[in-house]
C-alpha cells in the first residue's frame, strides 16, 4: 500500500475534520438531552461525520492507484470534499438550530438548506462515479486488489444512490394535499412515519421498512471489501491457502457476489416496509439462499485445483501378489 503521504491530502485533513466533529457530537449526545424526530439531536451529526471519515480516508488511498487521469481524479476528490463539507455544515447548523436537516420544507430558509443539500448529494455522487471510472480503465497489477477496489465501488455508487429514493414523497404525503404548504417531504421510513421506535445506535425502524440500512451498508462497501483482502493478506502468513493469490481472488469474487446480494436483499425488504431485524419467512429464505451460495463459493475458492490434488492409482493401491 502506497505512503499515507501520497493519499489525496484535501481527502485526509478533511477525514480529520470529521473525526473531531464526531468527538464534539459525541459529548453532545452526552451532555445535550434534546430529541429530535424520535432520537439524539447529535446522533445526525455522529454518524454522518464517522461514516465521511471512512468514506473519504477509502479514497484518498484509492486515487493513488490511479495510472491515467489523476488531475481528473483529484478534481474528483475535490468535489467530493465540498460538497460533503457544504452537507455536515447544515447538518450541524440545523442541529444549533433545534431543526431537521434532512426532508425539512416548514419554512422557506429550512426548504433552501434542504435543497441544496439536495444539489450537493447528487454532486457527491457524480464525483465518486467518475472516480469509479477511472479506477475501472486504470491497471492494477494484483488482480483480488483490482477486483477488490473496483467491486466495493460499483456496490457503494448504487447503495448511495438508494438515498434519492428518500427524497420522494412517502405514501401519507401523496395521500395529503398540498405539497407546498408541507413542513416535510420525503422520508426515511416505508410504510410508517419517520421518528417512531428504532434500534439503538443506528436508528432504523423496527417498525416498518427503513432505506437507511441498505444505503449504509451499500456504501460501505467501498471499505469493508478491500478491509476484507487486507485481512486475507495478513492471515496468509498463518494459512498456506491463502498464500495463492488466485485463491485470494477467488475468495473477493466470493464477497463481491454475496455482498451485491445482501445489499439487494435488504433493499427488498426495506421498499416492502418490512423492519431489518423482523424478516419474514420469504426474507429469511432469501438470505439462507445467500449465506448458503457464499459458503459454497468459499469452499470452492480453497479447493486446491485439480492438478494439484493426489489422485487415487487403485492398480498402485493393490498388493502385490507372491
Amino acid at each position: 500500500m502506497s505512503s499515507w503521504r501520497s493519499w489525496h491530502r484535501p481527502l485526509v485533513v478533511f477525514s480529520a475534520a470529521m473525526a473531531a466533529l464526531a468527538a464534539v457530537s459525541a459529548v453532545g449526545l452526552v451532555v445535550d438531552d434534546r430529541v429530535l424526530v424520535g432520537a439524539p439531536i447529535w446522533a445526525k451529526p455522529f454518524k454522518f461525520s464517522v461514516s465521511f471519515v471512512a468514506y473519504c480516508l477509502t479514497l484518498a488511498w484509492m486515487l493513488t492507484l490511479l495510472t491515467r487521469g489523476q488531475r481528473i481524479g483529484r478534481w474528483a476528490g475535490h468535489a467530493v470534499v465540498l460538497t460533503s463539507l457544504v452537507e455536515m455544515v447544515i447538518i450541524t447548523v440545523q442541529v444549533v438550530r433545534g431543526e431537521r436537516s434532512h426532508f425539512n420544507t416548514a419554512t422557506a430558509f429550512d426548504s433552501a438548506l434542504w435543497n441544496a443539500m439536495g444539489m450537493t448529494i447528487v454532486v457527491l455522487w457524480a464525483a465518486t462515479l467518475v472516480i469509479a471510472v477511472l479506477l475501472v480503465r486504470t491497471r492494477i497489477t494484483d488482480r483480488a486488489t483490482a477486483l477488490a477496489v473496483r467491486g466495493g465501488l460499483l456496490i457503494a455508487l448504487p447503495g448511495a444512490a438508494l438515498g434519492f429514493l428518500m427524497t420522494l414523497p412517502s405514501d401519507s404525503q401523496q395521500a395529503a394535499a398540498g405539497f407546498d404548504a408541507a413542513d416535510t417531504m420525503g422520508a426515511h421510513s416505508v410504510g410508517v412515519p419517520d421518528g417512531g421506535p428504532s434500534m439503538p445506535l443506528t436508528g432504523w425502524s423496527t417498525t416498518g421498512g427503513d432505506l437507511r440500512a441498505p444505503h449504509f451498508v451499500g456504501m460501505h462497501a467501498l471499505q469493508l471489501i478491500p478491509l476484507l483482502l487486507i485481512a486475507l493478506v495478513l492471515l496468509a502468513p498463518r494459512f498456506a491457502p491463502l498464500r495463492d493469490a488466485g485463491v485470494r481472488l477467488r475468495l473477493v469474487r466470493v464477497a463481491v457476489g454475496g455482498y451485491a446480494a445482501l445489499v439487494a436483499l435488504i433493499t427488498w425488504q426495506a421498499l416492502r416496509g418490512q423492519p431489518l431485524i423482523h424478516p419474514d419467512g420469504v426474507t429469511l429464505a432469501a438470505a439462507g439462499a445467500i449465506l448458503a451460495a457464499v459458503a459454497y463459493g468459499v469452499w470452492r475458492a480453497l479447493r486446491p485445483p485439480a492438478a494439484d490434488r493426489p489422485s487415487r492409482n487403485p492398480a498402485a493401491e493393490q498388493e502385490p501378489v507372491a
